[in-house]
């Protein structure tokens, strides 16, 4: 039986596709960028024909440039950008304004009107989440509310809602399923999470109406046939996860207590908590990690929102370097003495702090201050967001024991960058040999349901450690940079 499994990983600057081989190692790769659109401050956009256009042509390509005819592929698995939302036309297939992004902060008014009128506290309970302009549900209202006549058209069941998966889903079936997963449903901010169901008072508040929402599937299940004209012949769409909860089974962390963190443009941290959801105490999200034959596995989730996308603003921002690699080579010049602190609050603050109003800063600046000082500060960053994460995890958590973080994403092929993370956690840093572990879950899912790969024990049997970097900081060293980092997060906050 064929076992080639091509996965779609929609991302925030690129959309991807990758053929594994049954031996869960990448064949071939299609990947293209497509633009960001910044219409006001704390506003990003993306225009829905480009999410869809990129993604139908890098799975093409990935398909063209692989070996394996199309029928050697048994399935199709989805990963994406998670609470990027979309609203379209039932009939027409278009949308009916451009996708608000993940990282999008228009909604801040509204989330706060909704704390202050006493609603937070339903909302945490029932979802896990908090009211941010983060979430879907927030962003839902918004073009219910602020484009002309959609509102409307919703009330008559004109229209659907979506995250990226269903959007993409909708298009590759064509129109024939309206369908999304329990981890994408699990960040809406209107997805019940202990009853895994829309839930009817949330979307009273938020005023949005039901008929907008698709149904909510397992991980792994019948998510619909592609369009026969798309790739040759009708393909099964059999896994969706979001990035996070996808990264999470790529990196085999089926057992509660593990730990992965993956470093894209933003940074998220998941720790498997099991079959009963933790509520946090530190601000940390209580979400679905995945939900398998029906059985839903929770976990504990911190969401940095600017990670590589610092590097990105040192390139195209301040025009300090050409490419994200030379980021390591510039950091490596700087005095670690020089002290310079970059929070990187660019669309806000995530977790633990939450702060939607915050704004990057740099402390520290002096005349010698110079590019290699503001790379390594850049670096430096991602480190110390993630000691905070953790450092709330295992608050909330509460287990005990050594942890050992699981690490993937474009910035952990960064040997200096994982260092430091190793060094400022104070714990060790595992990096996986297939370093595509968001797109390898999301493969999994598809393959294991099509019967052509296997189950996690055995999954996870062959997951296989390219690198392990050990801490090699004293104590006294990581406390005094921690104390600095605490501190440039005060100023930081809107409400310092």
């Amino acid at each position: 039986m064929a076992g080639a499994i091509l996965a779609i990983d929609q991302g925030t600057t690129s959309s991807r596709a990758i053929l594994f081989g049954a031996d869960f190692q990448p064949i071939s790769v299609g990947q293209r960028e497509f633009p960001q659109h910044f219409p006001k401050s704390g506003w990003v956009e993306h225009d829905p024909e480009d999410i869809w256009s990129t993604t139908a042509s890098v799975c093409r390509e990935a398909l063209e440039r692989a070996h394996v005819g199309i029928d050697g592929v048994a399935a199709i698995g989805i990963t994406n950008q998670r609470e990027t939302t979309l609203i379209w036309d039932r009939k027409t297939g278009k949308a009916v304004y451009n996708a608000i992004v993940w990282q999008d902060r228009r909604t801040s008014d509204f989330c706060n009107k909704l704390r202050a009128d006493g609603h937070a506290a339903v909302f945490t309970e029932k979802t896990g989440l908090l009211v941010d302009p983060y979430f879907s549900g927030t962003k839902i209202a918004w073009i219910l509310d602020n484009v002309d006549g959609v509102r409307e058209r919703a009330e008559r069941g004109e229209l659907a809602f979506g995250t990226v998966d269903s959007w993409l889903i909708w298009n590759l079936t064509g129109g024939q399923s309206h369908v999304t997963d329990a981890t994408n449903a699990s960040r809406s901010l209107i997805f019940n999470i202990h009853e895994n169901s829309w839930d009817e008072e949330l979307c009273g508040l938020l005023n949005i109406p039901m008929s907008l929402l698709p149904e909510v599937k397992d991980c792994a299940d019948d998510f619909g046939m592609t369009r026969a004209d798309l790739f040759g012949k009708p393909l099964p769409i059999l896994g969706v996860a979001g990035d996070q909860q996808a990264a999470t089974l790529g990196q085999a962390c089926f057992e509660p207590g593990m730990v992965k963190s993956t470093y894209g443009t933003g940074c998220f941290a998941l720790i498997n908590t099991g079959t009963k959801p933790v509520p946090s105490r530190n601000r940390l999200l209580t979400t679905i990690a995945y939900r398998l034959n029906g059985e839903t596995t929770y976990a504990l989730e911190g969401s940095i929102f600017v990670a590589g996308a610092a590097v990105q603003w040192l390139r195209d921002g301040l025009g300090l370097i050409k490419s994200a690699g030379e980021s390591q080579e510039l950091a490596e010049q700087a005095d670690r003495k020089n002290g310079i602190y970059l929070v990187p609050a660019f669309v806000g603050l995530g977790a633990p702090h939450w702060d939607a109003d915050a704004r990057g800063a740099i402390f520290g600046l002096t005349r010698a201050t110079g590019p290699a000082d503001f790379a390594r500060a850049t670096l430096e960053s991602v480190g110390y967001q993630t000691r905070d994460l953790l450092d709330a995890m295992q608050d909330d958590w509460g287990a005990g024991g050594d942890t050992v973080l699981r690490v993937d994403g474009g910035m952990s092929a960064s040997d200096w960058t994982m260092q430091f993370l190793a060094d400022i956690l104070g714990a060790p840093v595992d990096r996986p040999r297939v370093a595509e572990t968001t797109a390898l879950g999301a493969a999994w899912l598809a393959g294991s349901k099509a019967g052509v790969w296997p189950g996690q024990k055995e999954f996870a049997e062959k997951w296989h450690l390219d690198r392990r970097f050990e801490p090699d900081m004293d104590g006294p060293m990581r406390e005094h940079l921690l104390a600095g980092w605490r501190d440039a997060v005060r100023r930081t906050r809107s409400s310092a």
